[in-house]
């Protein structure tokens, strides 16, 4: 691991502000951990050279690290120090008392928790290592028949979204570009050729790109656009599409170390709606299709920290799909979202996607919500393009779509729904704001 460092020597591979810091920085860090006894360490680092700096190091001195954010809440920090129990913490100064729990220890020393399942409210730490999230890459390469990845990066490095981005490119030898989306969405493009170039979006991102024509340009200028994170909806597709970008719908998370199935940009390009076939490096099993997905990879997470899985062979999910003929997957949902409502099973992408069809809102979430004579009654929030749309007016464009029973029953106007940086929805918060909504107009 200790000739990490010496692959950071030629910073021309990074391309973002003050890359040239990165060896001292990170060079400096190493020499002092390796004096430690492997300490426990949190990243919090905003910028982004501290940021890789401080995980080269710890990586090369085969600490357990952690990854967060710095933009958490304090109730979410004291979640993490708490569990956590940190010896040494980069990038932000925050001061808290231990509480009197179990200094947990590892059997792997040089071990990498990522965060996941913050938007639920509870963060855990997915335990990875540096041969997880390369068996990760050797996929990716191979998938995609190249052998260095340039990558342009413009999600949070401490999410595996981007954390894997960096991966990509250093370890096959390609160029990392770092930036932020508020810096493109003013126009400020670096200057490259995004021909060689992956760039990976969520969709909430590629949505407001595709609202700017130049951006919608540049884009459609890279070989790939990988878009993963949430699932996307099919009118996000259709626009994608028509502007000839290279999209590559993706399917993973977290557990996996990111993607295990992508779908191609040219079978995007003719036509094709799913989420692609398994990369190489992942099996997919689904019995009685469709149904959960379980996989199987040399990529999958060891456990969730502290606790070291038993069974590592397999990993089943909450997601429901299945594969096709010809090998490729389709997601319908998760089986933790699916309504029951007057004993039938409903999953609330199939709605969101026919009120996203009418071209009436920005956004859309549809929840169950706790009904005497439904079980559960379907409710729709929604962002209305104009606030002069009334529901009733959506209501009665999805009538021919969908059948009766997937109507929902409540329809709540907001200005803006609750999503985290990588497009997810927050349905725990959305199940609150819609209850009180109902208590204080039950006619909705």
């Amino acid at each position: 691991m200790e000739n990490l460092l010496d692959n950071i020597q030629n910073y021309d591979w990074l391309i973002c502000d003050h890359s040239q810091e990165l060896p001292q920085i990170a060079t400096e860090l190493y020499l002092k951990l390796t004096q430690l006894s492997t300490p426990k360490i949190i990243i919090a680092e905003r910028s982004p050279v501290r940021f890789l700096a401080s995980f080269i190091a710890a990586c090369a001195a085969k600490c357990p690290v952690f990854l967060c954010n710095p933009d958490w809440s304090q109730a979410e920090w004291e979640q993490v120090f708490n569990l956590v129990q940190p010896d040494i913490v980069l990038g932000i100064d925050y001061h808290f008392s231990k509480s009197p729990i179990i200094n947990y220890e590892l059997p792997i020393t040089n071990t990498i928790m990522i965060p996941t399942g913050g938007s639920s409210g509870k963060i855990k730490f997915a335990i990875h290592t540096w041969q997880t999230l390369t068996t990760s890459v050797q996929g990716f390469t191979e998938y995609f028949q190249i052998n260095a990845v340039n990558s342009f990066c413009v999600l949070p490095l401490y999410h595996v979204s981007g954390l894997m981005q960096f991966m990509r490119s250093f370890t096959t030898g390609g160029k990392l570009v770092i930036t932020s989306s508020k810096t493109l969405e003013n126009s400020q493009l670096p200057n490259i050729n995004p021909h060689d170039f992956f760039i990976s979006l969520v969709p909430t991102q590629l949505q407001k790109f595709l609202q700017n024509p130049e951006l919608t340009q540049w884009l459609s200028k890279f070989s790939t656009v990988l878009l993963g994170g949430a699932p996307p909806w099919d009118e996000l597709l259709e626009k994608a599409r028509f502007h000839q970008i290279r999209l590559a719908p993706t399917y993973g998370m977290t557990e996996t170390a990111s993607q295990i199935a992508t779908l191609k940009p040219d079978e995007f390009l003719q036509g094709k709606f799913n989420s692609g076939k398994i990369l190489p490096h992942a099996k997919i099993i689904i019995d009685n299709q469709p149904g959960n997905i379980n996989i199987q990879s040399q990529s999958l997470a060891l456990g969730y920290y502290p606790q070291m899985w038993e069974n590592r062979d397999n990993f089943v999910v909450d997601d429901i799909g299945f594969l096709d003929n010809y090998g490729y997957l389709h997601i319908i949902g998760r089986n933790s979202d699916k309504i029951i409502t007057g004993g039938e099973n409903v999953y609330p992408t199939e709605i969101e996607s026919a009120i996203r069809k009418t071209n009436m809102v920005i956004d859309v979430c549809v929840i169950g919500i706790t009904d005497k004579y439904w079980g559960q009654a379907l409710t729709a929030i929604y962002i209305p393009k104009d606030q002069n749309i009334s529901y009733l007016e959506i209501q009665t464009q999805i009538k021919n779509q969908l059948s009766k029973f997937k109507i929902p029953k409540h329809w709540i106007s907001l200005p803006n729904l609750p999503r985290n940086a990588q497009g997810k929805i927050n349905r725990q918060q959305l199940q609150q704001i819609a209850e009180d909504f109902l208590i204080r107009s039950p006619t909705s």
